[in-house]
């Protein structure tokens, strides 16, 4: 199975891939039976399967792009791959191809290293680790988040920040000012506890509890001499509930507890494991930022921040499917 199939003759894909009878030179007379009207050529467009869904998009192939139906068939079934597929029959019955076509396209995914053939069929294979490493380190975070973080201060007209975890700290790594002639004492290069900010607390929605209690202990040491009037940093046991429901909600604020009269709204940013790896915030004085207007700004944040999710390589999780019958 490690070598891909020998041509078939007759095989759809060396069909597909064949000159029409449309590109026959004009000065050559057609035999009679080139006139005859064509049968319609089959679908290939995915037939459901158990639940698993392929993208229209790759399959969804009109007749002036027949040429590429290999190439997409091939990306499908990595696809198919990825969401669960393993064997010949689910292949062919996904792409709509005959098992003599779905088998020399797998082979020769598995010969590149695309596909591994294990006990049980098909998985994806180590080239795609290769490229995906490859594509993350071409990708660097702050590239590909800047365009997000200019749209979403274009429509809030507010700060903009974009930090990543260093420790108990987080470590601002970009920042766009707002417009409204205000100032804030952040920097690219700014470090402040991770528990008392928001843009830091949304880098901590996946943790434990008991994790959060010890960033929130580590925050308190950490501005145990800083004076803040008027003193809006909560206690633990309201801290603690607070965390609670930013978990469920996928976002959080920051209520003053860093700079007096200074609120933001953040939301995690993830990487293509699901992992957290950054956040964003938008953050404003309270004349901007009311508890009315930071309610509104949640889906704003988060659209931002899972789109710079999604170019990391991060998917949201399906609704689970059927399992497929063997």
């Amino acid at each position: 199975m490690n070598k891909a199939m020998p041509t078939h003759a007759a095989s759809e894909s060396d069909a597909d891939l064949s000159p029409s009878a449309d590109h026959v030179p004009s000065a050559i007379p057609r035999p009679a039976a080139a006139t005859a009207t064509k049968p319609p050529r089959p679908s290939i467009h995915p037939a459901p399967v158990d639940g698993i869904a392929l993208p229209s998009t790759l399959l969804d192939i009109t007749p002036q792009q027949a040429g590429t139906q290999t190439l997409l068939r091939g990306l499908a079934i990595l696809e198919a791959a990825a969401a669960g597929v393993r064997d010949l029959r689910t292949f062919g019955a996904a792409l709509g191809t005959t098992r003599s076509t779905t088998h020399r396209l797998v082979s020769s995914l598995v010969q590149a290293r695309y596909l591994r053939q294990v006990q049980g069929g098909y998985l994806l294979g180590p080239k795609l680790i290769e490229l995906g490493t490859i594509a993350l380190e071409q990708m660097p975070l702050t590239a590909v988040a800047r365009q997000h973080l200019e749209s979403l201060a274009e429509q809030t007209l507010d700060t903009i920040h974009l930090g990543v975890r260093d420790g108990d700290d987080v470590l601002y790594i970009d920042k766009i000012p707002g417009t409204r002639g205000l100032e804030m004492r952040s920097r690219v290069g700014h470090r402040m506890p991770l528990a008392s900010t928001g843009i830091g607390k949304a880098m901590m929605l996946d943790l434990t509890p008991d994790v959060w209690q010890s960033l929130f202990d580590a925050s308190r040491r950490a501005l145990a001499g800083v004076s803040f009037k008027p003193d809006n940093r909560p206690d633990a046991q309201t801290f603690m509930q607070r965390m609670t429901n930013y978990a469920a909600g996928g976002y959080t604020f920051d209520l003053e507890e860093n700079e007096a009269s200074i609120r933001c709204v953040a939301a995690p940013v993830r990487d293509a494991s699901g992992a957290v790896v950054a956040a964003l915030s938008v953050a404003s004085t309270i004349p901007y930022m009311s508890l009315e207007r930071m309610d509104e700004l949640i889906p704003v944040v988060q659209r931002e921040a899972r789109a710079i999710s999604e170019e990391l390589g991060w998917r949201a999780p399906q609704p689970a499917t059927r399992r497929i019958k063997r």
